[in-house]
């Protein structure tokens, strides 16, 4: 199981207004543990204002730069993201996981890629699409990104360097929804519609290989349906969230649905080790460890990174939200830990199942 590891950031580097990337050194001993995939994010931990942090993050640079980079960008209200933009340097010490995420490509096959991307969504696209730039001469690259303005456009000049370096091999469509622009198209959000009028006029499933989508739940499931409606087959289609805006809200629980004898015990094995803790009905199972001072491995405890994921080896839970596993994982057992309740008096947990 992944444990965080002290990584010194050696360049901060402005992006826009409220967003910077981030790259750290990486001794040797650790390279194999931080070799990326290009799509995965790193979860960062750091105390701020006396306050532990824990965030996940894409990673922004292709596998063969030599590098490894963030992307944060700045949320109102965000006591990580507040800092990251306003307070690190470079020397700085941040606690970081290795590298984690299934929003990769198979760059063996592919011929022609087709991203949508909005605001912050770009960060694991940008890595794929330099990796795949870089390594497979025949690939080209069709990018719909969304934002609101030109200014706030992360890694603006990275993707024109892009484009210079690859003639012919990648396209880049800015779409602004605060920004009139000359081509009605690309003026507005990137939605189910927009998404829909894009594969039947510009990026049609029988010409493309895979389809990409991250950022917002909205954009992403409305965006997913259009283009398996337009005949895109669901293996062309890798998703990843950004936020869960939009998204449904989780049915509250029945009485059936919580133990009624006390706390609940749980098991968790982690790295080999069984760990005893005791959750209470209401309490989720990540909440109610932390608590007790045992370490699982959490991250965004919204349902969306997969970090906290495990498999129920004895016992029931119930899970308020899951924006990550598969169904086969859900049928094999898997839950996210960060969004589960303990159902029977009894559960058993296993971190380390594959």
């Amino acid at each position: 199981m992944s444990r965080f590891h002290p990584l010194k950031i050696t360049d901060v580097r402005r992006e826009t207004a409220d967003s910077v990337s981030l790259a750290f050194a990486l001794p040797k001993d650790l390279a194999k543990s931080f070799d990326f995939e290009p799509g995965q994010y790193v979860t960062v931990r750091a105390t701020v204002d006396g306050e532990e942090c824990r965030r996940s993050y894409s990673i922004c640079s292709g596998k063969g730069e030599g590098e490894m980079r963030i992307a944060v960008k700045k949320v109102a209200g965000g006591r990580f993201s507040t800092f990251a933009n306003d307070k690190l340097k470079p020397g700085a010490t941040l606690e970081v996981m290795p590298p984690e995420g299934r929003f990769t490509a198979d760059l063996g096959k592919a011929r022609h890629l087709v991203f949508f991307a909005a605001g912050s969504g770009i960060t694991p696209v940008l890595s794929i699409i330099r990796t795949a730039l870089d390594s497979r001469p025949d690939t080209i690259v069709s990018l719909f990104y969304g934002n609101r303005t030109t200014a706030s456009i992360m890694f603006r000049e990275a993707l024109e360097d892009l484009k210079d370096r690859y003639l012919g091999r990648l396209s880049v469509f800015h779409i602004l929804s605060r920004e009139s622009q000359d081509i009605d198209i690309l003026n507005g959000r990137i939605d189910g519609a927009r998404v829909a009028l894009l594969a039947r006029s510009m990026v049609p499933p029988a010409e493309v290989d895979g389809y990409f989508l991250c950022g917002p739940y909205s954009m992403v499931e409305d965006g997913k349906a259009a283009l398996v409606a337009a005949g895109a087959k669901p293996a062309q289609i890798r998703t990843e969230l950004f936020a869960t805006d939009g998204a449904p809200r989780a049915a509250p629980k029945t009485a059936a649905a919580a133990h009624s004898t006390g706390a609940a015990k749980v098991d968790c094995q982690l790295d080999g080790i069984t760990y005893h803790i005791e959750v209470q009905g209401d309490e989720r199972i990540v909440d109610s460890a932390h608590a007790q001072g045992v370490e699982l491995p959490y991250s965004c405890k919204g349902g969306m990174c997969c970090t906290c994921r495990c498999k129920v080896t004895e016992g029931k839970v119930e899970m308020d939200a899951n924006y990550s596993l598969e169904p086969w994982e859900l049928e094999a057992g898997f839950v996210l830990a960060c969004q589960s309740r303990p159902v029977t008096p009894v559960v058993k947990l296993d971190f380390d199942a594959a």
